[in-house]
Order: structure tokens, then sequence, then C-alpha cells
């Protein structure tokens, strides 16, 4: 239930969850009757959840999506726990480490492509808490950060730049969400500011220090040395969303259900901003806005370098 147009996500873009939750209902009725059997499909096509209540069980959360999406559906995690008896994240392996030691979860066990092996009452795949749980857009974003990375970076003392990383390509799956890198190079122009690219696997535009890493709990570190993250729909995103810091991101024209319509912040990320594509491909117009916005954040981190001060709320209202 993903479509552009389907009544479910029409409902969740306009953020009322109670009738998303509703469809959502009606559809896991169709399949008792008609005993689905969605085994064989693709994994990011299935659905595990069977409508059992998780309370007093032991449930196994699979991960068969995104890293972003896990990301930023691991934030249920500990009110799925406060009711169930046990809680097992079954998570892509470059995950593992970021999320050691996350709340919410009991044990944490390695996504891999055979059947998993682990003790459980109830499967529920990440992006399905959000309907087992209920979710409301008043439950939102819950606690900010949810992650929390051990030996935190921390930005350099005494450097008066605008220390701002860089993401531009998402999953080859939606090439729309992806920006050509040589699109940034007129952000080198704004006054004042210092770039960093944060794009793992692609080389850094000439302008910027490359700071990109595989390991994503190096990644959360140099990210956390930054004053702003601009990024695509990506899990840079949703890692800088999680971690609480300031990250703009830069969206389609048509843009996921997750960022709801017409509307430049987000309820699941309150340090993040949106910049949205006026029409289809009109990646200009976005940076344009973006480079306008960076001027007035390079004047406030100037204050800064004066001994004023300077906070997350700078980078969102700029």
């Amino acid at each position: 239930m993903t479509g552009a147009t389907d009544p479910w996500t029409a409902a969740m873009r306009a953020g009322d969850y109670a009738a998303a939750w509703r469809l959502c209902d009606a559809v896991l009725a169709q399949r008792r009757r008609e005993r689905i059997d969605c085994g064989r499909w693709p994994r990011h096509l299935q659905f595990l959840w069977d409508g059992t209540p998780p309370d007093g069980r032991r449930v196994l959360v699979h991960c068969y999506h995104g890293l972003g999406d896990t990301l930023q559906f691991v934030r249920f995690l500990p009110a799925l726990r406060a009711r169930a008896a046990r809680v097992t994240l079954w998570v892509q392996p470059a995950l593992l480490e970021l999320l050691r030691g996350c709340e919410g979860v009991d044990r944490l066990a390695a996504l891999h492509d055979r059947a998993p092996d682990l003790e459980r009452d109830l499967d529920v795949e990440s992006m399905e808490l959000a309907h087992v749980l209920r979710v409301g857009p008043q439950d939102l974003p819950g606690p900010v950060p949810y992650l929390h990375v051990p030996g935190a970076g921390r930005r350099p003392a005494g450097d008066p730049a605008l220390r701002v990383g860089l993401a531009w390509r998402a999953g080859d799956w939606n090439p729309a969400r992806s920006l050509p890198v040589a699109a940034l190079a007129g952000l080198a122009t704004v006054p004042g500011g210092r770039w960093h690219s944060v794009q793992y696997g692609d080389a850094a535009p000439r302008f910027a220090r490359d700071l990109a890493c595989r390991n994503l709990v190096a990644q959360a570190r140099c990210l956390q040395t930054l004053d702003l993250v601009i990024s695509v729909d990506t899990m840079t995103a949703h890692l800088s969303g999680a971690l609480g810091l300031p990250v703009w991101t830069l969206l389609p024209h048509a843009a996921d259900w997750r960022w709801g319509e017409r509307r430049d912040d987000s309820p699941w990320y309150p340090t993040m901003r949106l910049f949205r594509q006026p029409r289809a491909g009109a990646w200009d117009a976005v940076l344009e806005r973006v480079g306008d916005a960076l001027g007035a954040l390079a004047v406030a981190t100037e204050r800064r370098g004066r001994g004023g001060e300077f906070t997350i709320g700078d980078a969102r209202r700029s």
C-alpha cells in the first residue's frame, strides 16, 4: 500500500493516520479470509503481522526495507517493548553496531537471506510497527535524539566557518530522488561555507572534503562534527534526524508519503527542514532556495564566530 495515489498513501500524507490504520485493518482481514501466503514474494513486499497483539509475546522485528526505513522506525521499539515479553531486532548487518544498545531491544541479530532461526511468538516487519501500535501524529516524533553513538563526534572549536555535509545520491531503485553532483557546484559560492561530502561510494566534488565512511558509527560521529547536513531522501537524512542533528532534506516533486504534503518541516524529525521540487526534475529551483537559506545561515554562523550563539534553530529557521 505505497502507491502514489492509493487511499492509504493519501491518508498518511494528510496526517490522517487513523484512517490509514482502518484501511490496513481491512486489508489484514482480507488476507486472513483468503489465506494469502506472501512467503515467496520479494521481502520488501511481504507482510508479516497477522493482527495478533504483541502483549506478553516474544516479538521478532524483521527489517526488510532500506537502512533509512529501519532508522526511521526503530523509534517505536521502546513502545513495543513496553507491551511485549521480549523484542528481537533482526536487522541489516550494516546497522548492527549503530543500533547496539538501542532502547527497546533485548537482542540484536544479523539479517540474512534464509528463514529466521530465532525464537518468537509473533513476527512483525519494522514498517508495520506504526500500525501495530496505532501510532498517531500526536505520538511523533517521540524522544529525539533516539540514536546515541558512543564517543560522539564534536565540532572543532574555534572554527567560524559553516561546516556543511552533502549527500546527493539515493538508492538506484528510485533515480528521481538523486541529483547530479555537478548541480551542487553553485553552493560552493556561498560565503563562509566549509563543505564536506558524506556520500559514501561517490567521489567528493572538488570543493568538498571527503568525510564519507562505510562504517555507520564512524559516519554518525562525522555528522556530529558538522553544523548542517544537506541530503536527498536517503539513509543519511534519517540518520541525521535520528541523531537530532540539523538536516535539510531535498525532495523530488512526487515525494514519499512520510514527508506529508506542502510542508517544509517533518513531524518525524524536529531538526529537519524540507525543500521540495516545485515540479518534476526541478533541482535547480530547490538548490536556489537552499543557497539563499545557506546565505542567511552563514550570517548566523559568523555571529557565533564573534562570540554569539548558534543553535539548531538557526539551521531550521534560516
